[in-house]
């Protein structure tokens, strides 16, 4: 399961205030949602810092810290001002704070810990936070995950001290989900479902439950599970692009093609055009990401392309300085998305990349280059694409976050499988691609990734081994469904064995997800000509 950048699942920071929102309020915020969070502190101040929660919970980090801070300012003595800016800082499953962040979130707890919160629950709120922030000699030079763990373990003994408390199974549960050395991230995400549903069902306007729920459920094994959150999140923060933008996590799992586009397209408005709202174009990059990916599947390829163009013309200037190499990874993942989804190998295989870019983020164009060339069956183009990645793969290792190079593994092994097509080694090739497939189908794959059954379906095509490529594309279509070469591909394969009602199925299911597209590609041309579609 895919917790965090290759689509960068929820990396997403805004960048000023909420305008013209009444921040004096309690009960349901405008356009944010509900938070309930008493704490001993003045009205005004339990007001800022509920508010806070609410913007927290839909990643506007930064107005979250001007709300807490706010608080801070209306009852200096509120310990749990300084609690909640600290928390603030810790920002999962959208980037790791750097060194700056977490002295600084080290700073706030001692601050809040002086102050000597007036109840039991607030100290433990505070002494869970100090479990990730503290920089005691002993601990001071704990690595994030180890940090990550000895929080999440405190928040597993908050959350059953206060039962009755939605903030400690929200924050539990969603430090479930942060693992990044996971050995069994599913088996995390069940866990923060099974915490998270019934506090669903009694807070249906909790922002943060409908959030993590959709992210718990981010996988293709459990995105059913996330679809009720999905449906409901906008509803209740339409004030957040991010909101607006996350259900289509969930619809693209499931291949909701139509919900998909419209909640992308709705994020990307928020972003653009919201007088409530300025946020940083990350959020545009992530929308459109998802939308091309949405259009590729509904054969709306004119539309897919544009995007490719508008999201190259996003610079640094307009994002979080945390994100810049989000912005490279879009360059380079938006264009190689749309010639291997189209089958566009020429264009492919001609893709260069940003030699300014990171290592990890110029690999991406070389998996492209390497996946083309085995479809051009150029030998050499293959080598030189798989003896790129794999020096990038060498620099990712040895650079400043060694870390993502675990990521890249599948993009590897793709490579090497397509090199070892070309080469003739098919039992070399088909083999990885065999343990590519098994291992998604225990941790499943990015939500905009190309299904490894599938490619393997697609290889074994090229083998003329139909029977065996008719199976993958079942096997791929039950867990990523709807995809239109997946489709296509089980179609063609069922037509040419024979089986005219199967393929009339794929044919006609292809058809209707494409309905709204004009017919420029070549496959809904072939698919409206083909004599099972016209017997």
């Amino acid at each position: 399961m895919k917790r965090l950048p290759t689509t960068l699942a929820v990396a997403l920071c805004a960048c000023a205030l909420l305008a013209g929102q009444d921040h004096h309020h309690s009960g349901p915020i405008p356009k944010l949602g509900a938070i309930s969070f008493p704490v001993s502190c003045s009205k005004p101040a339990q007001n800022r810092i509920e508010h806070g929660l609410a913007l927290l919970h839909s990643f506007l980090f930064d107005d979250a810290e001007a709300e807490f801070q706010a608080a801070a300012t209306e009852d200096s003595t509120c310990a749990m001002a300084f609690w909640a800016e600290a928390i603030g800082l810790y920002r999962p499953l959208a980037y790791r704070p750097g060194d700056a962040d977490v002295k600084r979130g080290w700073e706030l707890i001692q601050q809040a810990q002086a102050l000597d919160a007036k109840t039991p629950r607030e100290r433990d709120y505070i002494n869970a936070a100090a479990a990730f922030y503290r920089a005691d000699v002993p601990n001071h030079g704990r690595d994030y995950d180890t940090r990550n763990h000895e929080y999440s373990t405190t928040l597993e003994k908050l959350y059953k001290a206060y039962p009755n408390d939605p903030e400690a199974a929200v924050f539990y549960a969603l430090s479930l989900l942060t693992f990044a050395d996971s050995q069994d991230p599913v088996a995390d995400s069940e866990k923060a479902i099974a915490i998270l549903t019934p506090i669903f069902r009694d807070n249906p306007n909790h922002p943060g439950v409908a959030h993590y729920l959709i992210h718990a459920a981010d996988s293709p094994q459990l995105a059913p599970k996330g679809l009720e959150a999905a449906r409901r999140y906008a509803q209740i923060a339409p004030a957040a692009p991010h909101a607006l933008h996350m259900p289509s996590h969930i619809f693209a799992r499931l291949g909701l093609w139509q919900e998909d586009i419209q909640s992308n397209l709705a994020s990307l408005d928020a972003t653009r055009h919201s007088s409530n709202v300025h946020v940083g174009a990350e959020h545009q990059l992530h929308a459109m990401e998802f939308l091309e990916y949405a259009y590729l599947q509904t054969g709306e390829d004119a539309k897919a392309e544009q995007l490719v163009k508008e999201q190259t013309e996003i610079g640094y200037e307009h994002v979080d300085k945390n994100l810049i190499d989000y912005v490279n990874q879009n360059r380079a993942n938006s264009p190689a998305m749309f010639y291997v989804e189209t089958r566009n190998w020429p264009a492919a295989a001609a893709l260069n990349p940003d030699p300014k870019a990171e290592p990890y983020n110029q690999a991406i164009t070389y998996w492209a280059r390497a996946v083309a060339a085995g479809h051009l069956r150029n030998l050499g183009g293959a080598q030189q694409a798989v003896q790129q990645y794999d020096a990038l793969l060498e620099a990712t290792r040895q650079g400043p976050r060694p870390s993502i190079a675990r990521r890249m593994s599948t993009k590897h092994d793709e490579a090497h499988a397509w090199l070892a097509f070309v080469q003739g080694k098919d039992d070399e090739a088909l083999g990885l691609l065999r343990a590519l497939a098994a291992k998604q189908d225990l941790e499943g794959k990015g939500e905009v990734e190309l299904p490894a059954h599938e490619m393997l379906a697609d290889m074994l095509l090229e083998m003329r081994r139909t029977p065996e490529a008719l199976a993958e594309f079942e096997k791929s279509l039950q867990v990523d469904p709807n995809r239109f070469n997946g489709l296509y591909g089980a179609g063609k394969a069922a037509e040419s064995l024979s089986h005219n009602d199967e393929a009339r199925g794929y044919y006609a299911q292809l058809i209707k997800n494409c309905a709204a597209a004009p017919s420029q590609r070549t496959e809904l041309t072939s698919v409206r000509a083909s004599p099972v579609m016209n017997h």
